[in-house]
């Protein structure tokens, strides 16, 4: 296994959306080990192929809930049904979040308290997971990488100018921009 350099917003993959997954192979198989080992040095709870400039359309995740439930996997060809959001500000505490793609910062999000993703796994069996809170935000955030969408796409003001002034002070914003877990130490 290895790890991979985490694409930084700019970098046009991370931008557009990426293709059904065709072939499962060994090849598949080693690219799944690899965005394991990649979010666990992040250290993250999700990754998406686009972040590691793969233009597919598969996520993993890994977080473990307050139950010490391991939830753990990898989605493949996924669908994602959510239930409406929410109206009204985020609270900058509980529905805080991040991003790989945008290291070292986090701002408010609203997003759906549940979802349902239904998903096939490496053998081609297909699975669904309903998921609530976290695990839920893990899908929806994972599953609009696939769409070309980082969250801060998403931010509200006056968040949505934030992150473009670190982005700009960052000399993020471009293509070629990357950073690789347990060398590069961005994520703050």
């Amino acid at each position: 296994m290895a790890v991979l350099p985490i694409r930084i917003q700019g970098e046009p993959v991370l931008h557009a959306p990426a293709e059904p997954v065709t072939v499962f192979d060994d090849e598949l198989r080693r690219l799944v080990d690899d965005m394991y080992e990649t979010m666990d040095a992040a250290p993250g709870v999700g990754l998406a192929g686009p972040q590691v400039g793969v233009n597919k359309r598969l996520f993993v995740f890994g977080w473990t809930d307050d139950d010490d439930i391991e939830h753990r996997g990898v989605a493949i060809n996924p669908v994602l049904w959510i239930q409406p959001t929410p109206v009204g500000e985020a609270d900058d505490e509980e529905e805080i979040e991040g991003c790989l793609s945008f290291p070292g910062e986090r701002f408010p999000l609203r997003r759906s308290p549940a979802a349902i993703l239904q998903a096939i796994d490496l053998d081609e069996q297909p699975f669904e997971i309903r998921a609530e809170g976290w695990l839920a935000r893990i899908f929806q955030h994972e599953y609009d990488h696939l769409d070309g969408i980082l969250y801060l796409d998403r931010l509200p003001r006056p968040f949505d100018r934030e992150w473009v002034k670190i982005s700009r002070k960052r000399g993020w914003g471009v293509p070629g921009q990357a950073w690789l877990p347990g060398v590069d130490q961005l994520e703050g």
